[in-house]
């Protein structure tokens, strides 16, 4: 089972004894020639006589019920009513209607009864009646099983709304919504049985491989929801500080190896946990880390103020898709139509539970009322929208091409072998003859069908020529739409940066570049609203410009945002942006330039100014610069400070036995285990060789700091392991105060650097304090 916590007994659902669709078969169940209903056939001289001799909703006589000669002299005459009386036709009705001021009106038959409409309305009739024969007898419901991968909760919102608004039952099905029982194989419970459906992760490919028969019908999480969360320790903080701690990672965690494996972290160098699926144990530090959903354990995270960091797949490109419904091929190839049916019931659920969330809610606290608080559904309902994204595309949609990626990474990480085919795992959604969605087959019988061809034949002789009118106009806009367009692509496809056009606030025309650029297709891209694309910090900004570039305001045309990437990612882009009339009313074409490698290689330029290559630690100057920030002004008055030296004892001898290759190692470590056991407000950086500096702000008392630089020299001298090699060393720690040894730079650089002599000759691996007498004592050794 994936992310299962156990059974909960579910409602009862409603049988199909008393369902309002089960009564209405029931009447209508007999039924007779071309599925009309057996109460239709009945004597011709049994129905009901109406005025001027036709019988009601039958146009004029009944062929074959008159003797020769005698239906006009009837229709004159007039039928008789109930009563024995004759209606008001024939000459007596002419008669009377004299007499009520109406003679000399001929009677007149309506233009729209002229012609060859009035037999074209029989046939269509005639048809429809054939056509909803087959519909009254409606075929079975059907029963078949959804079984979830995790209890109950807003993650399957849309399949709640399915059964719950009566989509399945409309779709002639009763869905079984089953729980995740521990230890459940939701792949094996579907390939195991016919009519079972499941909900599963981008894992379906590996299921798929091993030779399990599994086939995604529809996408729900355009991302996956999947993160670590780590307890937050220190400052610059980053994924190498979990090396060595211990993480759990839950099954179906395979995109969090990948991640890891991207940063160059192997398995083997975390200590991995079971999965307890409780937050606490994060909180409490019962482990270093947890994978976790965005909808679900940070909600328990947040309400108790704990601190933490996030970790998403998503920061090194690698954006595998979350829920999928699936089914099995036996299903597909035995059942087609159900499993459309099935299908496009539960895509209109989530269409509607994704505009109705406060309504789903309380479907689920039905269905499980002691399992979780309305709030935590509340935030999961928040937190679901982002990763399904409606607002982008359309919910249930796959792409062949990010499938395609996510098996490729799936194959870097030595999960799939590469290039593995996706034939047959992808459903397609269209069936045959391009019907959309479930369509029953209906016999029409050859009365309905000659009605049709009859009937259509008459429809489109009768609209021929405006047809051919409208084609005309049709062909001349395309002929002016064409000249644009190619225009457009020739000059698109010839540049290197991405161009568009938005008019009526939606992109109209896009190239290549531009989908390279976004991540989206170019369908995809033309039913989104182009603000989605920028960066929430700077769509502000965007939107402004181009409102003031409609009204005609002076506003630059060329500036820096950031787009979102279909990955999840952020690039930096230069927009360049501008208004023409195009197609009869204003829009505005751009390009969008990638700076995205340009801005890296900036922030790389400024991260090795101020950082030590190797450790990765801030550098002298950066240390120098934050140390003259906390210094008091003068004639001023600011916090204390300590400023920590520290120098690793006799590190040259592990360079020279074992190389430099273990010592950079050994320097590595180091600064790891530093940033481990500071706060947030510390500073720790390497200023050269094997020294170190440590700023404490504040600086605390005497006995915080001895004790501080305790745990530091403890941590440092534990064993570190290194290729199977172990090594360890020790560490002596010079403290210097401001402002009690001096209150600018180098006055404080030059006592932590003497105390540190000391603490050297009186033995190593200990901490001492400057004092006057350092010098003193200094003097009478030299």
């Amino acid at each position: 089972m994936d992310r299962g916590r156990g059974h909960r007994p579910r409602p009862s659902g409603v049988g199909l004894t008393g369902h309002p669709r089960t009564l209405h078969r029931q009447r209508c169940s007999s039924t007779s020639v071309a599925g009309l209903p057996s109460a239709a056939l009945v004597a011709p001289g049994a129905l009901p006589r109406g005025r001027g001799g036709s019988r009601r909703g039958l146009p004029g006589p009944i062929p074959g019920h008159c003797r020769p000669g005698k239906c006009q002299t009837r229709r004159r005459a007039g039928p008789q009513d109930a009563g024995g009386r004759r209606a008001q036709g024939g000459r007596r009705g002419v008669a009377r209607r004299k007499a009520k001021g109406l003679a000399g009106t001929p009677h007149r038959r309506s233009p729209i009864m002229r012609g060859p409409l009035p037999l074209v309305l029989a046939l269509v009739s005639l048809f429809v009646l054939c056509l909803l024969g087959p519909l009254q007898a409606a075929q079975p419901v059907e029963r078949v099983v959804l079984h979830l991968k995790w209890t109950h909760a807003f993650q399957f919102a849309g399949y709640y709304a399915a059964q719950s608004l009566g989509y399945y039952r409309e779709a002639g099905l009763d869905v079984d919504i089953r729980e995740a029982l521990p230890g459940t194989d939701v792949v094996q419970a579907v390939v195991a049985d016919e009519g079972h459906y499941g909900i599963g992760t981008s894992s379906l490919l590996l299921a798929r491989h091993a030779g399990h028969p599994v086939v995604a019908l529809a996408v729900i999480f355009q991302h996956s929801p999947l993160v670590l969360v780590a307890r937050s320790l220190f400052p610059g903080q980053t994924l190498h500080d979990l090396v060595g701690r211990r993480v759990m990672l839950e099954p179906q965690s395979e995109e969090l190896l990948a991640s890891l494996q991207k940063e160059g972290i192997a398995p083997g160098t975390l200590t991995l946990l079971d999965h307890s699926f409780d937050p606490q144990d994060l909180m409490e530090g019962m482990v270093d880390a947890m994978s976790a959903y965005t909808t679900n354990e940070l909600y328990y995270f947040e309400r108790a103020g704990f601190p933490y960091l996030l970790f998403s797949p998503r920061t090194q490109g690698i954006d595998f898709y979350g829920d999928t419904l699936f089914t099995s091929e036996q299903e597909i190839d035995r059942h087609p139509a159900r499993v459309r049916a099935f299908r496009a019931a539960s895509l209109k659920g989530w269409q509607y539970a994704l505009s109705h969330p406060a309504q789903v809610i309380d479907m689920i606290l039905a269905r499980a009322p002691d399992s979780h608080e309305r709030a935590f559904y509340e935030y999961e309902a928040h937190q679901t929208a982002p990763l399904i994204r409606p607002d982008l595309v359309e919910i249930g949609y796959m792409s062949p091409a990010r499938w395609r990626h996510i098996a490729d990474t799936y194959a870097e990480i030595g999960l799939l072998p590469p290039g593995l085919p996706l034939g047959g795992f992808l459903y397609n959604a269209t069936p045959p003859n391009g019907l959309s969605g479930a369509w029953p087959t209906y016999s029409l019988g050859g009365a309905g069908l000659l009605a049709l061809l009859v009937g259509t034949s008459l429809l489109r002789s009768r609209h021929r020529r405006h047809v051919a009118r409208l084609n005309a106009e049709l062909r001349d806009v395309h002929a002016a739409l064409d000249e644009s367009e190619g225009r457009f692509k020739v000059l698109s496809e010839t540049t290197s940066v991405g161009l568009f056009v938005v008019r009526d606030g939606r992109l109209i025309l896009v190239n290549p570049v531009l989908t390279t650029l976004t991540g989206f297709s170019r369908e995809e891209l033309l039913r989104m609203d182009p603000y989605t694309l920028v960066h929430p910090d700077d769509r502000g900004l965007v939107q402004a410009r181009s409102q003031a570039r409609g009204r005609g305001d002076p506003t630059p045309n060329r500036y820096e945002i950031r787009l979102l990437h279909a990955n999840g990612s952020e690039r930096w882009v230069e927009l360049t942006a501008g208004q023409l009339s195009y197609g009869g009313s204003m829009a505005t074409i751009g390009s969008l330039t990638d700076l995205t490698e340009r801005r890296r290689t900036e922030e790389r330029i400024r991260h090795m100014a101020q950082h030590d290559p190797l450790t990765g630690l801030p550098n002298r100057a950066q240390v120098s610069d934050r140390l003259h920030q906390a210094l008091p002004r003068p004639g001023g008055e600011g916090p204390p400070l300590a400023l920590l030296y520290i120098d690793l004892d006799r590190f040259k001898p592990i360079n020279g036995t074992h190389g430099h290759a273990v010592g950079d190692r050994v320097l590595q470590e180091v600064g790891r285990r530093l940033r481990a056991v500071l706060r947030r407000s510390d500073l720790a950086g390497r200023i050269g060789g094997d020294e170190f500096v440590v700023l404490v702000l504040p600086g605390g008392d005497r006995a915080e700091l001895r004790e501080l630089c305790q745990r530091l020299r403890a941590t440092i001298a534990r064993p570190i392991e290194i290729n199977g090699l172990t090594v360890s060393v020790t560490a002596s720690v010079g403290i210097a105060l401001c402002p009690e040894h001096g209150q600018d730079e180098v006055t404080l650089a030059r006592a932590a650097d003497l105390a540190l002599y000391e603490a050297k000759r009186q033995g190593r691996d200990t901490e001492r304090f400057y004092h006057p007498g350092i010098v003193r004592d200094l003097a009478d050794i030299h």
